[in-house]
């Protein structure tokens, strides 16, 4: 009996090589091309090496992408504006830098802010990321000067810079500070969230109207002007209104007051009320009056 006959199949791998454009360069010369076609070869290997570049950069930056990186607000702003407080956290451009630029580096890529003057007066910042073999990209902000907290136009030029540096470093790398939404700016939400509850506690921190014991003293003391003709209530008002709000009834007692006592007239005890004067008492307030304009 025959034993079986195995077959075996034999593949020859061949490796597979590529022709690059210093390749054809290398022959061109070695079989003296003329100098028309060499530019030519030239002009490909620059375009092929562009290409391998950005290649080798978006490779690069999507394992940088993987590192678990942390950016954690470190600083609390507080200013008064006129519009009440207004507070935040955020994150310090040492802190960003810090955190970003080392883990960069792991995978070759450097980083630079060009800064630029833009229409109007805005402050234009350009964060370049570029990578080993030389692709960059950039990414561009601008701004006008941050006015707020008081500050002078130096401040505010450095202020607005360090601000848009900060911000183009986060958006060139794609990442952002903890707790920080896609799309969210916390930073400026919370200024206005700020100045909302500020807005609304000075609404409604109106001043307190009159004590009624305060109000009772000034009618005693002032409300005797009126009811003698030396002053109408309309003064009064005014004058009590520029101290504290006066409730509706306050208001209602103090245009009541009308002059009783007339010039030459004496009232009877009983017919006088508490608020009016006799003519002695007339002329010492006229005297009063007199000496306290004259100061």
């Amino acid at each position: 009996m025959n034993a079986p006959t195995a077959l075996v199949e034999r593949k020859q791998q061949t490796a597979v090589t590529t022709t690059t454009p210093a390749d054809l360069i290398r022959y061109a010369m070695e079989s003296n091309a003329d100098l028309e076609k060499l530019e030519k070869l030239f002009e490909l290997q620059t375009r092929w090496e562009e290409r391998e570049a950005k290649k080798a950069f978006v490779a690069d930056m999507a394992e940088f992408k993987r590192l678990p990186l942390s950016i954690n607000k470190d600083n609390h702003v507080e200013f008064r504006t006129d519009k009440g407080i207004t507070a935040y956290d955020h994150a310090t451009i040492g802190n960003v830098v810090g955190v970003i630029v080392p883990a960069l580096a792991e995978f070759r890529f450097s980083h630079r802010w060009i800064i630029e003057r833009g229409e109007g007066g805005l402050i234009r910042v350009r964060c370049v990321i570029t990578h080993r073999l030389g692709y960059s990209e950039e990414t561009v902000l601008e701004a006008g000067l941050d006015q707020t907290g008081g500050k002078n136009n130096i401040q505010a030029m450095i202020s607005t810079k360090t601000y848009l540096e900060r911000h183009s470093l986060l958006a060139a790398t794609g990442l952002a500070t903890m707790d920080t939404p896609d799309g969210y700016d916390e930073e400026a939400e919370k200024a206005k969230e700020a100045a909302a509850l500020a807005a609304k506690e000075a609404k409604n921190n109106k001043p307190e109207p009159w004590a009624s014991d305060k109000f009772a003293a000034t009618m005693a003391k002032h409300g005797k002007m009126v009811t003698a003709g030396t002053k109408t209530a309309a003064d009064l008002l005014t004058w009590m209104r520029t101290k504290a709000p006066l409730t509706a009834e306050q208001e209602a007692q103090v245009n009541a007051l009308t002059p009783k006592a007339k010039e030459g007239e004496v009232l009877a005890p009983e017919d006088r009320s508490e608020y009016e004067m006799t003519p002695a008492e007339i002329e010492a307030a006229r005297k009063r009056e007199m000496e306290e304009a004259q100061k």
